[in-house]
């Protein structure tokens, strides 16, 4: 039974790599001596056998409140906020009121009347995302970086001001350049945050901005590279490899890598790119390379490799990388340069282990469900292990999905049979093509049944013979949930390589986070340099996500990063208008603020040392922007 002096807030949803229905703060409540204290605990539903319990994941301690108010810096203190510094605490400060001379002690303020019935909010803008975003950018010091790279001129905002803005507007999933221009930067408090106005950001300076930053990617690169091993301690012994695409809308004709070829967004009548991303087991991204949209993935490693050796010197990492990737001339051009590999293997190599798929010793269970065992190479080679993986729910699943496809495709067969016994003169050659368009759309069923026209003595067709190879079936469910991975490094524990593939599931998560958080799909650029720039955007936005995301591991508030900027997104900043009156005059005071945070928000935004900015800031007048 929950206790009453407890609260709880959701916090991070599900992880990649824990069974959990969700994480959520807890509070609770002590009475001592006729005090009453108050501490969080970071607590997560987990789900076991016996149903749903409830753990304390971290306790998060007694955090005082006005301690974190008085650490929290004024609106003159943003740069010292977004670096993370300790900006200094505010001292008791008057407003400024329009003439009326201020005075320095607050025991002798000066005071007006203002009409509260007059009191109205107005210009609500969005300042928690975006204000997360750019404090990433200033700790990760790409800020520092890009000055010295993009050095200011005669323009009149500087260049790397700009490409902060197109990397936290990406941070935040903005699609296109254009609608960041025509109504997003108006809709953001990121005016006050860069001291961009926003007349002056337009598209064709954004569209600038991208060439100047395009021009920089492997100096980018290189510093996220140290950043990373500077904030986290990340070692760079096993680099994850793995391709996605992305789609064009339009021809983009300009652009020669934009081709058609295989679309792992569904998207076949588009143009693409493919995109190769180089990552660590953590999943923060360390480099990119853009290739054409029809290049096969087998034939991208060598390449991706000669990039990584040329940029940051020749050791003997480990790469990991899944079966597209595999090939013999691409294994013997690794170890030609005395690099590791541990790569997933086609599906057909498993026929040469069929029988210690079968056998039940020498297996070790690595988590439930799942057993790795170390199989000897069916050539002898020397230097190369195999590990044999098998897995009950894999199996499960991969039975389900073919006895699906066995029933829709016997279905198909069975509609085939009927017309055929209904028009017997029909020729050879569209009875097969209609039986080939079915075996090919289901090809996993297809391995297993067979379809054979029935033909009297005239030669013509009488119906159709649906048979299963019951042999061939088995085989193929033996096979089922079961893969093999192949690598020359000296580990033999087969469960410690098994750990270190599965690893690749962070690159895979990348890529989501890129297409599903920060808008990489669809491309509207045509030019070349242009979306080559524009998915260096997409990259910068994707590190700090990922950064976000280990600075919350580091911290034990889970990995979970877009719960946290869900509730991040509920801050505002708002513009208090008040009337005031002076001898004769009747004006008005225009007092801008930033939203208090929910207190489970601020207890979050405390623990990760990220601090609002506190008070009031007067502005003098507000231009709304105009677009024609």
């Amino acid at each position: 039974m929950r206790r009453s002096c407890s609260a709880e807030h959701p916090i991070v949803g599900r992880s990649d790599f824990e069974d959990t229905a969700g994480m959520f703060l807890r509070r609770k409540n002590k009475r001592s001596r006729g005090v009453s204290y108050s501490y969080w605990h970071l607590c997560e539903t987990v789900r076991t056998a016996r149903g749903p319990r409830q753990r304390v994941v971290a306790s998060l301690g007694k955090l005082d409140e006005g301690q974190i108010d008085g650490l929290k810096g004024g609106w003159d203190d943003l740069p010292a906020l977004l670096r993370g510094e300790t900006p200094a605490v505010i001292a008791p400060a008057t407003v400024a009121l329009p003439g009326i001379e201020p005075t320095a002690p607050a025991s002798s303020a000066a005071w007006t009347h203002a009409d509260l019935r007059g009191l109205r909010v107005e210009r609500s803008r969005d300042f928690g995302e975006s204000y997360l975003a750019l404090s990433l950018w200033h700790r990760l010091h790409l800020d520092e970086l890009l000055a010295k790279l993009l050095p200011a001129g005669r323009e009149a905002v500087a260049w790397s001001q700009v490409a902060a803005l197109l990397t936290v507007a990406r941070f935040c999933a903005q699609p296109s350049e254009l609608g960041v221009a025509e109504h997003w930067y108006d809709t953001t408090a990121l005016d006050d945050l860069l001291g961009v106005d926003t007349r002056l950001v337009n598209d064709a300076r954004l569209y600038r901005a991208l060439d100047q930053l395009g021009q920089h990617k492997d100096a980018l690169c290189a510093h996220l590279m140290e950043r990373y091993r500077q904030w986290f301690g990340v070692r760079f012994e096993f680099l994850l490899y793995d391709v996605t695409s992305t789609y064009f809308e339009g021809q983009a004709e300009r652009n020669p890598q934009a081709q058609r070829g295989y679309s792992r967004d569904q998207r076949s009548d588009c143009k693409q790119v493919c995109i190769g991303l180089v990552c660590t087991p953590e999943g923060l991204p360390l480099s990119f390379e853009v290739f054409s949209g029809n290049r096969p993935d087998v034939t991208t490693v060598e390449h991706i490799v000669r990039s990584m050796e040329e940029k940051y010197g020749a050791a003997e990492r480990i790469w990991v990388m899944d079966r597209g990737m595999v090939s013999a001339a691409n294994l013997g051009f690794l170890r030609e340069r005395k690099a590791r590999y541990l790569v997933g293997t086609p599906k057909s190599w498993l026929w040469a282990h069929e029988a210690a798929l079968l056998e039940k010793t020498d297996w070790q269970e690595v988590q439930a469900g799942l057993e790795v065992r170390l199989v000897a190479h069916p050539d002898g080679e020397p230097g190369e292990r195999y590990v044999l993986c098998r897995s009950g729910a894999r199996a499960e699943k991969e039975r389900s999905m073919l006895r699906r496809q066995s029933e829709r495709l016997t279905a198909e067969l069975v509609k085939i049979d009927a017309w055929l016994q209904r028009s017997p003169q029909s020729d050879h050659e569209t009875v097969g093509r209609r039986i080939g368009r079915h075996l090919g759309k289901y090809p996993t069923a297809a391995a297993i049944i067979r379809a054979e026209v029935r033909r009297d003595e005239r030669g013509h067709a009488g119906g159709l013979q649906i048979t299963s190879a019951s042999d061939l079936g088995q085989t193929a469910h033996r096979q089922k949930g079961a893969y093999l991975l192949r690598t020359n490094c000296e580990e033999t524990d087969p469960a410690l390589l098994w750990r270190w593939y599965i690893q690749l599931t962070q690159a895979e998560a990348a890529f989501r986070t890129a297409k599903s958080d920060l808008g990489l799909r669809p491309v509207f650029h045509h030019k070349e340099d242009r979306v080559q720039a524009h998915i260096l955007v997409c990259f910068l936005a994707l590190a700090l996500w990922r950064t976000l995301e280990q600075w919350m591991h580091a911290k034990a508030l889970g990995a979970c990063a877009r719960q946290l900027v869900k509730q991040l997104a509920g801050i505002k900043s708002v513009d208090v208008v008040v009337p005031v009156q002076r001898p004769g005059v009747t004006t008005e005071l225009r007092l801008r603020v930033v939203t208090t945070p929910e207190p489970a928000t601020a207890q979050l935004l405390a623990h990760l040392g990220l601090h609002l900015p506190k008070g009031t800031r007067e502005i003098s007048n507000v231009v709304p922007k105009i677009t024609l």
